[in-house]
């Protein structure tokens, strides 16, 4: 029997990556989405929306860690969260990691997404859903932050992307101007937000188009950049504030105890050498 593979797009209909399949864990059809699990040969566990990868058993430690702590170790004595999608639950299970976090909201358009993590993907989130500091919100983002009351100490866009193939993907309106202005307007003094800004090399558009806007709506801004095969080499993130910039020497004592699979002194100093 010929192997069965999966042939997921890195940047559009120009280059993808062949993954061979051993099994098919979920497929789900949602309001809003295609969800699909798979068990791979090379990636492990991956999860897919709309036939593209969102995370790699074999390399999310890499995204949720970058993602979170950069921006979240700048932050003096952060008490709060948000966090925009992130149903698998990957950007909950780094935040909780820090014992001053006192509140945790999530706002997950996709209920079917928190579900199907869950029941397969349980090491994802590892308990993050039980900790008592979260609060998730099957919610609207645009809505939710729109209308948001509490300010945060870290605003994380853990979305997906905005692929140049697709129109009306449910994600658009979260890389507007008017989202970002309500993101400012929710954001502590200290704070920081930050989202993933797609493939630098193959994608680079999505990184200008991302940065661009921040640094229209916020004091501050800036990049940094992680390697994570699964995504086609490496990932982007933007970070903004009122005014802080991320610090790009790693705070050992801060980090100290933390737990950390792929972030280190050396990978958190070279994020901010772009590839």
């Amino acid at each position: 029997m010929k192997p069965s593979y999966l042939s997921v797009p890195i940047r559009s209909d120009k280059l993808s990556l062949s993954v061979q399949i051993k099994e098919q864990l979920a497929h789900r059809q949602t309001e809003f989405q295609t969800i699909d699990i798979y068990d791979t040969e090379a990636f492990s566990r991956i999860l897919t929306l709309d036939g593209h990868i969102q995370l790699a058993e074999i390399d999310e430690a890499v995204y949720h860690e970058f993602l979170v702590h950069l921006p979240l170790l700048s932050v003096p004595n952060p008490k709060s969260a948000l966090v925009v999608g992130g149903g698998d639950g990957g950007v909950l299970r780094e935040i909780c990691k820090h014992s001053t976090i006192e509140h945790i909201d999530m706002s997950e358009i996709d209920l079917g997404v928190v579900e199907e993590s869950k029941k397969h993907l349980p090491f994802i989130s590892n308990g993050a859903f039980e900790d008592p500091r979260v609060n998730l919100h099957i919610a609207d983002a645009f809505e939710f932050v729109k209308r948001a009351t509490r300010k945060y100490d870290l605003i994380v866009v853990d979305s997906t992307d905005v692929y140049e193939d697709e129109e009306g993907g449910i994600s658009e309106q979260l890389f507007t101007s008017e989202f970002y202005k309500d993101c400012l307007a929710a954001l502590s003094p200290e704070g920081f937000i930050v989202t993933q800004a797609d493939n630098p090399v193959f994608c680079p558009y999505s990184l200008e188009h991302i940065i661009g806007v921040y640094q229209t709506i916020f004091p501050a801004a800036g990049d940094y950049f992680a390697a994570i095969p699964s995504f086609g080499g490496y990932s982007a993130f933007v970070w903004g504030s009122h005014g802080n910039n991320i610090q790009e020497r790693y705070p050992s004592e801060r980090a100290e105890g933390m737990d950390f699979k792929k972030l280190n002194r050396a990978t958190y100093e070279v994020a901010f050498t772009r590839p």
